[in-house]
């Protein structure tokens, strides 16, 4: 699914051409109807603009795909639409959970605290006092503009009477969360359920693959990530992605 603006601005372009008297399924349809309706919906096209459906996944048509909905978007929509469109395309709760062997920045602990930053919002935890296993269960809320990138993270230790040191460092990839939401749209019509995952690999930080899930009618990704550029360190993070239609 590609990225079009929102839930609401992927329904308004994949159901604009609902047959008259279809009933869409709704939270107490059977998991067959449902299954039936996103199938007709995303795969099969058969509610889209028919000069937009395209039946191909390869890589290379699916990016065309997606410059071929955001121009017919844009011309549908008019300039004064587009004036006003929402910047962000949804939430995003990170739960920072727990650190495991931070780096020591003192004679013998830390004082470390964890620092997010994704476009030009930054947020941090608070700082837990000499503990290298520390236990934060904090909740940070991030908004996601349209052109996101990577969550930058940082993690410091503490300090009094001179600049707080570094304790390591990685990059969070949001696509594979964001991407599978959007392609199931109203996550809280399907049962729990794997729906994605970003795979570990030499070019990033997880310490295992990270799988997104939908639970209770979120969508919901936990992962592991190896602290960059330090000795040692490993963070657990919980990611949950916030629709601005819900």
């Amino acid at each position: 699914m590609m990225e079009v603006g929102g839930n609401a601005s992927a329904n308004s372009i994949y159901e604009a051409f609902i047959p008259e008297g279809y009933t869409k399924p709704g939270p107490d349809a059977s998991h067959e109807e449902r299954a039936k309706f996103i199938r007709s919906k995303y795969e099969r096209q058969e509610f889209l603009k028919h000069s937009l459906r395209i039946l191909s996944t390869k890589s290379k048509r699916q990016t065309s795909f997606s410059k071929k909905i955001m121009d017919s978007f844009r011309k549908s929509s008019g300039s004064k639409n587009m004036e006003g469109m929402v910047e962000f395309i949804g939430m995003l709760k990170v739960k920072v959970v727990k650190g495991t062997n931070l780096a020591i920045r003192d004679m013998r602990t830390s004082d470390p605290y964890v620092v997010l930053k994704l476009g030009q919002q930054t947020v941090q935890t608070t700082v837990i006092r000499s503990n290298l296993n520390p236990v934060w269960n904090e909740e940070l809320m991030l908004s996601v503009p349209q052109q996101f990138g990577p969550i930058s993270l940082e993690v410091f230790d503490h300090d009094l009477f001179s600049a707080d040191d570094i304790m390591g460092e990685a990059q969070i990839d949001l696509q594979p969360l964001i991407n599978s939401a959007m392609a199931f749209g109203d996550t809280g019509m399907f049962d729990d359920m794997r729906i994605g995952k970003w795979l570990r690999s030499n070019d990033n930080a997880l310490i295992e693959d990270s799988i997104v899930n939908i639970i209770d009618g979120k969508v919901k990704q936990e992962m592991f990530i190896k602290l960059q550029n330090v000795e040692c360190g490993e963070l657990n993070l919980e990611l949950e992605w916030m629709s601005l239609d819900h």
